[in-house]
Order: C-alpha cells, then sequence, then structure tokens
C-alpha cells in the first residue's frame, strides 16, 4: 500500500530510563513476594499478621489475590534479603522499602507491618501500604511507599487492577477510603470498588476511574472526617 512506516529505537538515555524502571518493577516484584512468603511460612508472620488477617475475616483465596504480606520486626532483614539476592542498593532506596540512616547504613522501611502491595491498572506493584499492629502513639498506623519514578500517589488507586473489570461491567465505581475497605467488599462479590488510600481524592485518580465508567459512588467513613471527605471529594 505504499505507506511508509518509520521504526523509531530509544536513544541510550531512554533506554537507560526504561531499563531501570524496569528494575524497580522487578525489585517491588520480589519484595511482594518476600513478603507473602513470611506472612504465610514464619512464626512470626503467621501469629502477628496472619491472625490480623484472620480477624478481618479475609479468606485465603482473598490473602493470594490481594498478595497480603508481612514484614518482619527488623530494621535490615529485608534490605539484606533483597541485596543477598542480587538487587541494587539503590534500587533499594530509590523504589523506598528501605532509606539510609545519617550513618549511611542500609535499614528497612516497614518493620511489623501487615503489607499491602499497591498495583497500577496492569497488574504491577508499584508501591506498598504498611499497617501497624502493636498500639504504638509515636508509630504512625499506616506507612505508605514514598513517591518513586513508577509511583505517584496522586495518579494511583488501591483495587484497580482487580476492579476495573467489574466497573466496566457495572457502569459504576465504588470510591471507599482504605485497603481494608476494597477487599471486604471484593471479598463479599462486590468487585467495582477501589481506594485513594492515603490522599485526599485527586483529578487523576477521577479521569483513571473515567476509563471504566462516568459513575462513582462515594463509600466513606460516617464520621465527619469522612462526611467532610465526601464533601471535598464529590466536588
Amino acid at each position: 500500500y505504499k505507506i511508509e512506516i518509520e521504526e523509531t529505537a530509544p536513544d541510550p538515555k531512554e533506554q537507560q530510563m526504561m531499563d531501570e524502571r524496569e528494575g524497580l518493577y522487578v525489585l517491588n516484584s520480589f519484595a511482594q513476594k518476600t513478603f507473602s512468603e513470611q506472612l504465610t511460612e514464619s512464626e512470626e508472620g503467621k501469629s502477628i499478621g496472619l491472625t490480623y488477617f484472620r480477624e478481618r475475616g479475609f479468606t485465603d483465596e482473598t490473602i493470594v489475590k490481594f498478595q497480603l504480606g508481612y514484614s518482619f520486626n527488623s530494621w535490615s532483614v529485608f534490605g539484606e534479603t533483597a541485596t543477598k539476592a542480587g538487587y541494587n542498593e539503590d534500587y533499594l532506596v530509590r523504589t523506598g522499602l528501605c532509606f539510609r540512616n545519617d550513618k549511611g547504613q542500609l535499614l528497612d522501611r516497614f518493620r511489623g507491618r501487615v503489607m499491602f502491595p499497591i498495583h497500577n491498572q496492569s497488574g504491577r506493584v508499584i508501591g506498598f501500604g504498611g499497617r501497624i499492629l502493636k498500639k504504638d502513639e509515636k508509630t504512625a498506623k499506616y506507612l505508605n511507599s514514598p513517591e518513586s519514578e513508577i509511583y505517584q500517589k496522586s495518579k494511583s488507586l488501591y483495587g484497580i487492577f482487580h476492579a476495573k473489570k467489574a466497573i466496566s461491567q457495572k457502569d459504576n465505581c465504588f470510591l471507599v477510603e482504605g485497603y481494608t475497605d476494597v477487599i471486604s467488599l471484593h471479598q463479599s462479590g462486590i468487585e467495582n470498588t477501589v481506594a485513594s488510600s492515603g490522599t485526599s481524592l485527586t483529578t487523576e485518580q477521577i479521569r483513571l476511574i473515567g476509563r471504566y465508567t462516568r459513575n462513582i459512588t462515594v463509600l466513606y467513613d460516617g464520621d465527619p472526617a469522612g462526611i467532610k471527605a465526601s464533601l471535598r471529594g464529590i466536588d
């Protein structure tokens, strides 16, 4: 048909950026598998993490579906495991799985927490949310991965990968506040559910839902903070 098709190859700089992004995805995938194993195969994971998920009423099938996990209550176990497996220390810091202290030591960000992997639309792990189970006034109940090249909170929705098909089919999206709200609803068969966990609702998140439906039902908590967030989100 005499249609000229121009093929373009990424220049070395673009290729390097693509390779680095891929490296961050691969590391997050390794982290997810490690946390999942620690939840179901270690005494600490079973007695603390699995007990918590069972109390929430989550089934084994749900735990596997959402790739839930547990991070050991240690300052360096994950970082050491990852570096031994050949993962780059720089990537550990860039994904936010680890950080360096004042002395330059590599330390684990998530310690003694149940882990909720955050997936993008294609199902790749882009970050994590961790919930601490001890009552500790000085420690935040929830800790999220910091922003990275592959994770921007304002453009991400928890549960979008598992919910997108149901959102399209039902032509409606239920918007809830947190990870466990999403998981509980999915387990009850209401799969068109996502959460804007860790951030106020953003225009980018609404656009993301807009790819699948124009209809959104806000189901935030009924306390004053939840009502305020609902009204702000609806605007």
